[in-house]
């Protein structure tokens, strides 16, 4: 009898995710439908010796019950090279431990475990920063330390979204307009006094009415509906977690051809499970550390969104 599939997740701490909302569960609950065996572990689990990776894999079995949903088993120390995959879940902040955490799973990506999203695409493309490499999929963006370009870029385009790049969830969010006297001070916040770049965008109007639709792909192909996060009335972001809500979408002409322009580029790289976020046909991130919104799909359009990425995980791993 062939032996059974190993994944292993680098999570947040499961006992701590909402599980009605929660895709790395869906993660889960897929892989284990299929047969696969599933353990979990968190970054302090994780190190490396001798250039080993290794981590405490507590075995888990997971169910869709939102008072009841995880068991845990005991946690053994074992190299990463003795599982098939690690599908690394963690939520931002991209800060610099979340960098050494990429350096580490790379380690067992090298001794032969599949490694989702691919370590060195977790570095390489910043969720903010890699839209630059696609202008002709956004609004005008400007990336600076620098606040007198920043409020150069705000009287040019008279309404403009401030951001970090290092965040997720509508984070440290502005909206500013021309005339503000909050301007200034934003500026200095966010870059720290022009010691930290941030990420300044033209203002999207499109927000207020139609949201902001995250598009998932799965090794470079889109899913067919994305998920518009409108945002609550007196708010500017459309995160969930902001307290946006999500209605589906089937994709448009628009949705498609972003996915084809970028779609390609990200199954090159070796990232398997991005999310796209568009505001009124512009990219405005490339969500590429642990892109959310698949329960929310799969409850309106009866989707095993999920299944489908597993699928394609244990595919690669037939081929691995």
């Amino acid at each position: 009898m062939a032996q059974r599939p190993r994944i292993a997740v680098l999570m947040d701490p499961i006992r701590a995710i909402n599980p009605a909302k929660d895709t790395t569960l869906a993660m889960m609950l897929a892989a284990q439908a299929r047969g696969v065996e599933i353990s979990c572990f968190e970054q302090r689990d994780l190190w490396v010796r001798d250039g080993t990776a290794t981590a405490r894999l507590r075995p888990v079995a997971v169910r869709d019950d939102l008072r009841d949903w995880f068991t845990l088993g005991e946690a053994v120390a074992t190299p990463l090279s003795a599982v098939d995959a690690v599908l690394m879940r963690k939520d931002p902040p991209f800060d610099t431990e979340y960098i050494y955490t990429t350096y580490l799973l790379e380690r067992a990506e090298v001794a032969g475990t599949l490694v989702v999203n691919r370590p060195q695409g977790l570095r390489d493309m910043n969720e903010k920063v890699f839209t630059a490499w696609f202008p002709d999929c956004c609004a005008p963006t400007l990336i600076t330390r620098d606040m007198a370009d920043m409020a150069a870029f705000m009287a040019e385009h008279g309404r403009v979204v401030c951001k970090p790049l290092y965040g997720m969830g509508g984070r440290s969010v502005f909206v500013l307009e021309l005339g503000d006297k909050n301007a200034n001070v934003v500026f200095e916040t966010l870059t720290e006094y022009g010691q930290r770049y941030a990420i300044v965008q033209r203002y999207i109007p499109d927000i207020v009415q139609t949201g902001d639709s995250r598009i998932l792909l799965i090794d470079g192909e889109p899913v067919d509906y994305a998920l518009a996060r409108i945002p609550l009335a007196g708010d500017n972001r459309g995160n969930l977690a902001a307290g946006a809500k999500g209605v589906g979408r089937p994709l448009n002409d628009r949705d498609r051809w972003l996915c084809s322009r970028i779609g390609p580029v990200l199954k090159e790289r070796g990232m398997m499970f991005v999310g796209l976020d568009v505001i009124g046909g512009f990219v405005t991130e490339i969500n590429v550390t642990s892109p959310t919104g698949v329960r929310e799909l799969e409850k309106q359009f009866k989707l095993d969104i999920a299944g489908r990425f597993i699928d394609t995980v244990l595919a690669r791993l037939g081929a691995h």
